[in-house]
Order: C-alpha cells, then sequence, then structure tokens
C-alpha cells in the first residue's frame, strides 16, 4: 500500500516535469530523469511510435544510450512485439521480465510509452502503483506539450534543436557546465572569465531557448551533442 511520502514524491515528479519547459522534447528529458527517482531503474526512455509504420522517436534519460541501429532493429520488428499488441488494447502499467512499460497516450495515430530496463530484481506491486498513480497526470502533460509544439510549428516559432543550434560555442560551453552542476562562479574559474560574464552568457542562454529557469535550461542542455 502507498504511504503518504509516496504521494508526495509522485506530486513532485509531476511538478519537476511540468516546470522543465515547453515541448515534447523537454517533457521527455524531464519525465525520463525524473521518473527514476521514483522507480530506479539502468535505463529510462520515452518512447513515442506511429502505429500506421511502426517508426518510432526514442528519448533516453543517459544520452546516447540507444544506438540508431537498435532503434531500426526495433522498427522492423514493431508489429510483433508483445507490448506494442497489448498496449493498444490495455493500456495500464505492466512489466514483462525486467522490463515495464507504462503508456501514457494512445490515439489512431501514436502509442506514447515511458519505458524502465532493470537488471537484478524484478518491479514490484508498489513500484506499479507508483507509475499507475502518476500516469495520467503524465498523459495529461504530453498532449499539452504535443498542442505547444503543433502551435509552434503552425506560427514558424523555431523548435528547440533549432535554438540550440543557435548559441555560440562558448555559450555551449556555459550550458554544459551548468548541466554537471556547477554554480556560476564554478563556471568562470573553469572557463576562467568573470561570474557576471557567465551571468551575461546565461541570460542570453535563456533568452535564445525560451526559457526562463536554470532547470528548463538544464534539460535542454542534454539536447547538447557531446563534444569530440
Amino acid at each position: 500500500m502507498l504511504q503518504q511520502a509516496d504521494f508526495r514524491a509522485c506530486l513532485d515528479a509531476v511538478h519537476a516535469i511540468a516546470s522543465a519547459g515547453a515541448g515534447v522534447d523537454d517533457f521527455a528529458r524531464a519525465g525520463a530523469a525524473n521518473l527514476k527517482r521514483l522507480v530506479s531503474a539502468e535505463l529510462t526512455t520515452l518512447s513515442i511510435c506511429a502505429l500506421d509504420d511502426g517508426r518510432r522517436r526514442v528519448v533516453a534519460d543517459i544520452p546516447g544510450a540507444i544506438s540508431r541501429r537498435d532503434i531500426a532493429a526495433f522498427d522492423r520488428h514493431f508489429d510483433a512485439h508483445p507490448l506494442v499488441r497489448d498496449h493498444g488494447r490495455n493500456p495500464a502499467a505492466m512489466g514483462i521480465d525486467h522490463a515495464m512499460a507504462v503508456p501514457i497516450h494512445v490515439d489512431r495515430e501514436e502509442l506514447v510509452s515511458f519505458v524502465f530496463n532493470r537488471r537484478g530484481r524484478d518491479f514490484d506491486d508498489r513500484e506499479r502503483d507508483l507509475l499507475e498513480l502518476i500516469r495520467p497526470h503524465l498523459g495529461d502533460l504530453y498532449r499539452i506539450t504535443r498542442a505547444v509544439d503543433d502551435a509552434r510549428a503552425a506560427w514558424g516559432v523555431p523548435s528547440a534543436r533549432c535554438a540550440l543550434e543557435r548559441l555560440t560555442g562558448r555559450e555551449r560551453e556555459v550550458l554544459r557546465w551548468l548541466a554537471g552542476g556547477k554554480t556560476d562562479r564554478d563556471i568562470a574559474d573553469i572557463l576562467g572569465i568573470s561570474p557576471r560574464t557567465v551571468n551575461k552568457h546565461l541570460q542570453r542562454i535563456y533568452e535564445k531557448l525560451g526559457v526562463e529557469t536554470r532547470t528548463a535550461a538544464v534539460v535542454r542542455a542534454l539536447e547538447l551533442p557531446r563534444p569530440n
């Protein structure tokens, strides 16, 4: 049975995901990062499957954790996958061995699920109950963020990825260190600039990314390619 602390943890997770930014990419990365605090897993992803042709977009809590080759292999066997078959008939959290898929949105066009992968012990009833409790709220947040993306496209507003491409090399450095948990003074020391200059970089970063908080900027930073 869930305790008061469990309900509080679910509320905190919903708040963190909702505060991360606008758009599906922000939702996906914030969701994968925050849900693993509720249910531990080696890899947590948001999987968006197009039901008409089996194409899938995957966002992981660890950038680069799933290769294009792995996604292509999944796409080839999309119709035979038991999770895909069962989701359409029974959209509820379900576990198979050490993977658990939590469908949050199903319509005629797409199936959207958070997927938890874990080694060692299997998922237990409490963890399933936690995800079932939060699942309707995740579905609502997904639909809202998708509507935001649709509105951006209709009005010609640049996507999050396009916004990242507008950052200068120094702004990308600042953003990466910010995502690494560094303070403004830490970043200043590392880059050999003043904290005031770091703050100016951050203000330009926020403006270019269309965000207002450090947390939202960090979520966007997860989309930056790793330096060679």
